[in-house]
């Protein structure tokens, strides 16, 4: 129906950036938001940052001012900038979107994960 595909994960020193892509394709008519989770070993998964249709971006008060969502929507693709990388960011990252198809209605879609590891 709709899939998800997560890339640019990786391992990085301390300090040290990555950027997260998140492809959308299937039977869209329409995203209304995408959202990026992550979950470290142990935890539950949490909120990083998430963008709506019209633009509008939320973060995790953990990140802010260090990671930067943006959308392509043209290309039903999302990004997560990540600057300023610490050890507590490491985890795997989760790609989230809500929209409608053409076909079946609304979906809620999931990736697979890519893995941010942070370390010297």
């Amino acid at each position: 129906q709709v899939q998800l595909v997560e890339s640019g994960g990786g391992l990085v020193q301390p300090g040290g950036s990555l950027r997260l892509s998140c492809a959308a394709s299937g039977n869209i008519f329409r995203i209304n938001a995408m959202t990026w989770y992550r979950q470290a070993p142990g935890k539950q998964r949490e909120l990083v940052a998430g963008i709506t249709s019209n633009g509008r971006s939320n973060y995790a008060d953990s990140v802010k001012g260090r990671f930067t969502i943006s959308r392509d929507g043209a290309k039903s693709t999302m990004y997560l900038q990540m600057d300023s990388l610490k050890p507590e960011d490491t985890a795997v990252y989760y790609c989230n979107t809500l929209g409608t198809t053409f076909q079946y209605g609304a979906f809620n879609s999931w990736g697979q994960g890519t893995q941010v590891t942070v370390s010297s």
